[in-house]
């Protein structure tokens, strides 16, 4: 969808961390109403919320909130792509009318609350995942996005020290952000090959971190006191055979292709007008995997953006400029929507990508579904 008023108005956290000691509904009330002062609103005055699956319901956030008249809610299930997506059926809420201030809030005791393998699944096709692949021990994300790593080695070449540079980036970012969790916690390349082997190729470090925290974005058809921050576009797209990985066709062919395009067919710009961008980093390859899907890169030639330092600060496209998942923390993604809301609003210190007027953002889920949105800040594009 393009979108011609929905802005995104208010944004807001908690502090990430492995120990919350907070229920996930605490941890939501705490980001909105952050969000609310944010957007210099009264948070009663929301009447739209857009949430995940297994986490708080709009239920809670009417009771905890306070919220008059909740005229529109909505759950996306589209695993880490929810985040992207989630803000495309807000802007579609607002632009609608159906709604004037929609609450996006991602909640979750991500690491306190019990590791990736004890959590209940949203993937697609459990007959799939419980018959075929659990009983050969086939049951984590690290195994499952490693297959497509490995058949993006054998195609293309994939080099260890470009997976390398993707965590090294990450994590250099994270130390001039002072939220990150590994702030002030230095990555070596030493350090790095030492890692431990999760599932070939990822070791330790190519791997995201498990979180506890929440972040929330508020979209508005009416700008607060905040600098404004245009959503430009959204779409969502999924792989051949959404349902099943081990027998798709083409491992590499992923949802995020088709939403790209239709992102940049709505907004009239590409890649090359984009100041920089945030890309889910669930592991390493994943961020080479999108750049490419993207467009950002053409097949199989990734590796040179990122090799030449291109997705640091100051490099050709800065990505993850907060940290990212691997380094920032795990919130599904949102956090991502709200770096690139910091840097469009130039206030992000330490880490401003200067005169930043078009941030894409891209969102990857479940078994490859795939989200793009690209935000404006003063000066971008209509």
């Amino acid at each position: 969808m393009a979108s011609d008023n929905a802005i995104i108005r208010g944004i807001g956290q908690t502090d990430y961390s492995r120990q919350s000691g907070r229920t996930t509904t605490l941890l939501a009330v705490q980001a909105a109403l952050a969000a609310a002062v944010d957007a210099g609103l009264d948070v009663r005055d929301l009447d739209g919320v857009v949430g995940f699956p297994h986490s708080v319901a709009a239920e809670d956030l009417v009771s905890n909130l306070g919220l008059r008249a909740l005229r529109f809610s909505s759950t996306v299930a589209m695993g880490g792509a929810s985040s992207v997506a989630a803000v495309g059926q807000a802007a579609l809420a607002v632009e609608s009318g159906r709604a004037d201030h929609v609450l996006v809030v991602r909640a979750r005791n991500g690491n306190s609350g019990g590791r990736i393998h004890q959590r209940p699944s949203q993937l697609p096709a459990q007959h799939f995942r419980t018959q075929l692949e659990h009983p050969y021990g086939w049951n984590t994300a690290a195994q499952r996005y490693a297959m497509m790593a490995r058949r993006y080695d054998y195609e293309h070449g994939l080099d260890r020290q470009v997976l390398a540079e993707i965590a090294l980036a990450a994590r250099s970012h994270a130390n001039r952000n002072p939220a990150a969790m590994m702030h002030e916690r230095e990555l070596t390349m030493e350090k790095y090959l030492a890692g431990r082997m999760i599932a070939d190729p990822y070791t330790l470090y190519d791997c995201c971190l498990e979180t506890d925290g929440a972040c929330a974005v508020i979209v508005s058809r009416h700008a607060g006191p905040a600098p404004s921050v245009r959503v430009l576009a959204v779409a969502e797209g999924r792989p051949e055979t959404p349902d099943d990985l081990t027998n798709r066709p083409d491992l590499l062919r992923i949802g995020l292709e088709p939403a790209a395009r239709e992102v940049w067919e709505c907004t009239g710009l590409g890649p090359t007008d984009m100041d920089a961008a945030m890309i889910y980093d669930c592991f390493t390859f994943e961020v080479l995997h999108q750049l490419e899907a993207a467009g950002f890169a053409p097949d199989g030639l990734g590796s040179e953006l990122v090799a030449s330092g291109g997705i640091r600060l100051g490099g050709q496209l800065p990505v993850n400029t907060h940290g990212g998942l691997l380094s920032e923390g795990h919130l599904s993604g949102l956090n991502h929507v709200l770096e690139a809301v910091r840097q469009l609003r130039a206030d992000a210190p330490g880490r401003q990508v200067e005169g930043a007027r078009h941030i894409a953002v891209t969102g990857w889920g479940d078994l490859g579904d795939g989200s793009m949105t690209v935000l404006a800040g003063q000066g971008g594009a209509r």
